[in-house]
């Protein structure tokens, strides 16, 4: 098995966009990420907190068709934790999910008694220097 985690994602606006959603369903559908359970959670202008499951949306009914069974082990406590960095009048769509595409690297890795001892995660505003750095890096190899 892959790396789990539990990513959530949050958005303005009480609902989610289908093509957040069908972006979510196409990893899936790759074979990159297997989903093991989704939440919606959602905060109201007014503060109060709402969850449901994924599927429970008809208008995601398209992109979530072939995603299979989930596990339900996300609940309302967790809910209630990602509903407490949100602003009123926003969402989060929580994901527990199975990195399938690193699953070969890990079992090598556990096999050899290594585990991940950190993950770190990067700010966008570092991830878009970075992938600037590494393009310039590339055409500047390519000139040589």
């Amino acid at each position: 098995m892959g790396p789990v985690e539990c990513l959530v994602l949050a958005f303005p606006g009480e609902r989610l966009t289908v093509t957040a959603v069908t972006a979510i369903a196409d990893l899936r559908r790759a074979g990159q990420v297997r989903l093991i359970d989704s939440l919606v959670v959602t905060k109201a202008a007014d503060g109060t907190v709402g969850s449901s499951e994924l599927v429970e949306y008809e208008e995601y009914e398209d992109a979530v068709a072939e995603i299979g069974p989930e596990a339900n082990l996300l609940g309302p406590e967790d809910a209630a934790e990602v509903a407490e960095t949100l602003e009123p009048g926003s969402c989060a769509l929580m994901l527990l999910v199975e990195h399938v595409w690193a699953a070969r690297a890990a079992e090598a890795i556990r096999a050899v008694d290594g585990r991940i001892a950190g993950r770190v995660p990067i700010p966008p505003e570092i991830v878009a220097e970075a992938h600037t750095a590494y393009r310039e890096a590339v055409a500047a190899a390519g000139r040589n």
